[in-house]
């Protein structure tokens, strides 16, 4: 892969104001975002729409909908999909939401994130944004994600038109699943392959565990090899790095794009 197909996603350098990701994109060359909500709202979204067209970046996808466990979900996540449809992405990534009080077993809440995917893909459709279900390491599926492989999330997106509903295939989430390559043939002959990101897998994991995100070709993912079965489906989009790592948090945002751009196209 070369560098026109990497996108930075925006957490991976969140020290970085948007202004900032923007002009050190465009600096070196950089020709994709992945955005957050939550930044993107502080900045506004119809600034932040207008920012990222007029430099010339493509939005990969928008991050997050979901947590569809929780009370008022529906309104929220129309609001993502709005958000996506105006940045101009055709991609909102969802993290789907764990255990509550209302879906206290895995069943019951997978269920219900199936029942949420149902009603907010046709609106979603309508607008010209596909919803991505990604699958998360099954250490999140209490708190964060009762979708934990990516035969669990095509279960539920292929009861759905596949340009409406799809998966996002996240190395850092799926790479300990010996089922998952063969899920991904799956995904890419559907055409269900929304999104495409990296992240290497290092020990010991931090305290917290969802900031132990490795640099690239920092831990012990086979991430080329990822990338060819990826790649071997027809997949053709964009790939993301998104790195959550209290480390490279703490460093020169501009040096950390940097370091990833050059080892994104060195692994």
């Amino acid at each position: 892969m070369n560098q026109d197909r990497f996108s930075i996603n925006q957490m991976t350098v969140k020290q970085l104001t948007l202004p900032e990701l923007v002009a050190a994109c465009v600096r070196l060359g950089v020709p994709g975002v992945g955005l957050w909500r939550e930044p993107v709202r502080e900045y506004g979204v119809e600034a932040a729409a207008a920012l990222v067209r007029e430099a010339g970046l493509a939005v990969t996808t928008l991050c997050r909908g979901g947590f569809f466990t929780t009370d008022g979900w529906e309104e929220e996540n129309r609001a993502a999909i709005d958000e996506a449809a105006t940045l101009g992405t055709d991609t909102l990534v969802l993290v789907s939401g764990g255990l509550t009080t209302a879906c206290p077993d895995l069943p019951s809440a997978r269920a219900r994130i199936a029942e949420a995917v149902g009603a907010l893909a046709p609106y979603a459709g309508e607008r010209g944004v596909r919803l991505a279900i990604e699958p998360l390491h099954p250490m999140y599926a209490a708190d964060r994600c009762a979708v934990s492989t990516l035969d669990q999330a095509l279960d539920i997106a292929e009861r759905f038109p596949a340009e409406q509903v799809g998966v996002t295939v996240d190395t850092y989430h799926l790479w300990w699943d010996d089922r998952a390559p063969a899920a991904v043939a799956r995904a890419g002959a559907a055409g269900r392959i929304h999104s495409y990101q990296l992240a290497d897998w290092t020990t010991p994991l931090p305290a917290g565990v969802l900031t132990g995100r490795g640099q690239l070709g920092t831990g012990v993912i086979d991430l080329r090899a990822w990338s060819d079965l990826v790649e071997k489906t027809g997949y053709t989009g964009p790939v993301e790095v998104e790195l959550f790592n209290d480390d490279l948090w703490a460093r020169d945002g501009v040096e950390v794009l940097e370091e990833t751009l050059a080892a994104f196209l060195d692994v």
